[in-house]
């Protein structure tokens, strides 16, 4: 019989205290929540959203995280990957949405949706023979990518975020004291504390930073106060979704763009635990990501993919145990359900947030350094080109990204998201210099794989 990921388990010891488990599946919905709410927000807004509706967006979102993210989690030999990855709403998909939705209506949004999601589902084999293109070269630049091009998202929120940019308090004293204040608390707790209290360290600093901007004046309550405490899920709240050809193709496009920047993300994963990634595991995780897509269309939420933000929390708690996952998961769902669960975790100021956020996006930029360094020969010009140019390329991107507005918005997709630049000028360079040779990773039927699980 096939052994694949899942046969695994990945289950350490210290994840069967349930409350250790509920601790960390709470420190990693902490550490997506901020990417998980920011879409809603941005697209509602644009698109003149009632108060009433762009709660239901947001709610709606966070319990379609929790469903998308059990996909990928759990699974079965069709669909889900099996490693400990969290799913989000895709922020590139963001301005293509706006677009459509001004363009042809908000049914049309969940139409292309639904579709695009289809289309994953459907070419999700073919999409698996990716793996070839990602030697280690690849693999550990486009992780460094991912890593260097979420460091400034990090500063931004240390600084206070747009809202603070807004009122004039970007970068005020109060808020660099209480980011960098939390940076230093977990820097502390990852040098003295051990076991559970170091694996939790991000949280137990996201909760000592909110205690501290509570004691200051600085944690707005209004949100709390004024949630309900349950809110219905309808399918299809916004009306029936109609299909455009031209909308359905952006949405294609921010699929395949996606299912790109996950797949760095799951080479990093197996790494991080140790596991082989064979193309199988990867169209199990498409699979898993499209279906997620239509989910998103069906509830009228987003198109989901990968985060990348949960890789350095796995890296840095050295817990790599799927359980804590699906709690995450269990988590976002019943917030979906709850709003005043909810509003609990907008009480985090934006400062506490990026504090920790500076550590884990930092994880991910080592991880992928230590892929480079170990296997990766950097004696070799051509490798350290591939490196540079796609290591440049991404974090240029990332800091102007506004340099390619001249260009079509089909084309803009491509290039004016840093991790996407730098994953495509990796994998281009690599085929110009190296070719394929040595980007064919042994398949899950492979027998020296077997021998190494085994073991």
């Amino acid at each position: 019989m096939e052994r694949t990921i899942q046969d695994e388990g990945l289950t350490p010891e210290s994840s069967r205290n349930p409350f250790k488990t509920f601790s960390l599946g709470i420190q990693h919905v902490l550490a997506m929540y901020a990417g998980a709410v920011i879409v809603p927000l941005i697209v509602g807004n644009a698109l003149n959203f009632r108060v009433e509706q762009l709660t239901y967006l947001i709610s709606i979102d966070l319990m379609a995280c929790g469903l998308a993210t059990l996909l990928q989690v759990w699974g079965n030999r069709f669909f889900g990957i099996g490693l400990p990855v969290m799913l989000g709403c895709a922020f590139q998909a963001v301005s293509p949405m706006i677009a459509i939705g001004l363009k042809d209506g908000v049914s049309a949004i969940y139409g292309a949706i639904i579709a695009s999601g289809i289309f994953v589902v459907l070419f999700s084999g073919l999409f698996g023979k990716l793996i070839a293109f990602f030697p280690p070269v690849v693999t550990g630049s486009v992780v460094t990518v991912i890593g260097v091009t979420l460091i400034p998202v990090a500063l931004n929120d240390l600084g206070g975020g747009e809202g603070a940019k807004a009122a004039g308090e970007f970068g005020s004293l109060f808020n660099l004291g209480l980011g960098f204040g939390v940076l230093l608390f977990i820097i502390l707790m990852n040098r003295f504390a051990k076991g559970f209290i170091r694996s939790i360290s991000v949280l137990i600093g996201l909760i000592a930073g909110t205690l501290v901007a509570a004691f200051a004046g600085h944690v707005d309550l209004a949100p709390l106060k004024e949630a309900s405490w349950f809110h219905a899920v309808r399918p299809f709240y916004f009306g029936t979704p109609t299909f455009h050809i031209s909308s359905i193709l952006t949405m294609i496009l921010v699929a395949i763009v996606s299912i790109a920047e996950s797949t760095g993300v799951f080479m990093a994963l197996g790494k991080i635990v140790d596991k082989d990634i064979s193309s199988k595991d990867l169209a199990r995780g498409y699979r898993a990501e499209g279906l997620a897509i239509v989910l998103g269309g069906i509830f009228n939420s987003f198109p989901y993919t990968t985060y990348s933000q949960n890789v350095g929390l796995v890296q840095m708690s050295r817990v790599k145990t799927r359980d804590v996952i699906v709690v995450a998961g269990g988590i976002l769902i019943v917030i979906g359900f709850v709003p005043k669960i909810a509003a609990l975790t907008q009480l985090v100021p934006t400062s506490v947030l990026g504090g920790a956020m500076v550590a884990l996006f930092g994880m991910v930029v080592s991880s992928g350094i230590r892929m480079l360094g170990g296997q990766v020969d950097l004696n070799k010009f051509e490798n350290l080109f591939i490196i540079a140019c796609s290591v440049g390329m991404g974090l240029g991107v990332s800091v102007h990204p506004d340099l390619f507005l001249a260009l079509p918005d089909w084309a803009r997709i491509l290039v004016d998201n840093g991790i996407v630049a730098g994953s495509v000028t990796a994998i281009v360079l690599n085929l110009l210099f190296n070719g394929l040779k040595g980007g064919k990773l042994p398949s899950a039927d492979d027998s020296s794989i077997k021998e190494r699980q085994a073991a």
